[in-house]
């Protein structure tokens, strides 16, 4: 197991994407458990999908920044592809951890909404790089460049579980195709510049307040409204579903913990550069994973007792840009960072269905 080489403890932490599902777990966490840090979080509040829910999670973050005195949360509104903004931050704050999870998400609406991708995911990651890499010249280099890939990089291989050494060069969408990207990108600027960074690939990630696009999420509204849920690939997909608060464990252990910075056999620096999944290593059949869906919901009351799934239940071909199956090998992680996600799907379906009926239902 490799040795922390970071010290989060009053250092200065960018998180981007804060208002989103993992940022804003991820803040709460580090507030929860890092003495003296001083988080600034950086979110342009889309409408992608519900913004009630981001507001949601940001009221909680404060509350939570109101019980730890000793440490400092900042909230900046604003746009990753805002170059001038970017700058102003890195040229006001000493960020010794930069966290990037700021992204367009969703796979099927790259298909529809191309640009939203290309300016976040590419230009912003740009931006975030830029501002690395100058830095590097400073007396306070950014010490770990942390950012978000995901699982959806891995494509059409047919090799399970996904490693990641496999190649990774035949995406199915647009999303993918921007997520290798990120990756190609910040492996050329820890080469060029010798700035540390770590891409992580989220597989699946699910929990209460999470992202309404997802099929957990989107599911559980539809059989709300008595709509029909369409289960893709005739209910033959499978999927490595991964619950939050693994995913956020992962983030932090790996925050502390920089690729070493060393020359190779030519003397020239090797990219201090590496890339690990972050997923459960255990995939659920769709099916599977909505009986227990339905079965939870009602334990949470969110639907009565004698609903008719069956009724409600529709099995249709695969989607463009979906795959038939993440799985996810987490060896490397559990090797480097003696952790492994971990999280029963029964056990995050039932925190998610409570938040669920506590969010929309109880008042």
């Amino acid at each position: 197991m490799q040795e922390n080489n970071v010290t989060l403890k009053n250092q200065t932490i960018l998180i981007t994407g804060s208002a989103g599902f993992i940022g804003s777990n991820l803040v709460m966490e580090i507030l929860r458990t890092v003495p003296g840090v001083h988080i600034v979080g950086l979110d342009n509040m889309n409408d992608y999908y519900d913004v009630s829910i981001k507001e949601y999670r940001l009221e909680r973050i404060e509350a939570l920044a109101a019980q730890h005195p000793d440490s400092t949360w900042e909230f900046v509104r604003g746009n990753l592809a805002d170059r001038a903004l970017i700058d102003r931050l890195f040229d006001t704050h000493r960020f010794s951890v930069v966290v990037n999870l700021a992204a367009q998400a969703g796979v099927r609406y790259s298909i529809t909404n191309p640009d939203v991708y290309i300016e976040s995911n590419l230009i912003g990651f740009y931006n975030i790089l830029e501002a690395c890499r100058e830095t590097m010249t400073t007396d306070h280099p950014v010490e770990h460049l942390v950012y978000a890939s995901s699982s959806s990089v891995y494509g059409t291989n047919k090799k399970i579980p996904y490693s990641t050494d496999d190649k990774v060069d035949n995406p199915v969408s647009l999303y993918a195709a921007t997520k290798k990207s990120n990756e190609l990108m910040a492996h050329a600027y820890s080469k060029l510049y010798n700035i540390p960074s770590t891409g992580l690939r989220f597989f699946t990630v699910y929990g209460p307040a999470g992202r309404p696009d997802m099929a957990y999420f989107g599911f559980t509204n539809k059989l709300l409204k008595g709509q029909t849920i369409e289960i893709f690939n005739y209910g033959n997909c499978k999927r490595d579903f991964t619950y939050v608060d693994d995913i956020v464990e992962g983030v932090k252990r790996v925050m502390q913990h920089a690729p070493e910075k060393q020359n190779g056999e030519d003397g020239l620096p090797l990219p201090p550069y590496a890339v690990y999944n972050i997923g459960n290593n255990s995939p659920e059949n769709l099916l599977d994973f909505v009986t227990i869906l339905q079965e939870e919901l009602i334990r949470a009351k969110v639907l009565p007792e004698d609903y008719d799934f069956e009724a409600h239940k529709k099995l249709v071909p695969m989607q463009p840009g979906d795959v038939p199956i993440t799985y996810a090998d987490t060896s490397a992680l559990e090797r480097d960072f003696g952790f492994k996600p971990s999280t029963p799907l029964r056990d995050g379906l039932r925190k998610f269905a409570e938040w669920y009926h506590e969010f929309y239902q109880s008042n």
